[in-house]
């Protein structure tokens, strides 16, 4: 049940927030609502695998 949850979470943040990896962001340039959608991203996609 949790992981379907992280699952779906996971394909609904594909869709919503944007791939900051597609636009070769400089990690240390990167903005702190960047740094935290980045973070949010990591742990949905950790806990979905």
């Amino acid at each position: 049940m949790k992981k379907q949850l992280f699952r779906t979470i996971a394909k609904i943040n594909k869709l919503i927030f944007p791939s900051f990896g597609k636009k070769q962001l400089d990690m240390s340039k990167a903005k702190k609502w960047q740094l935290a959608i980045i973070g949010f991203r990591a742990y949905i996609t950790k806990n979905a695998l």
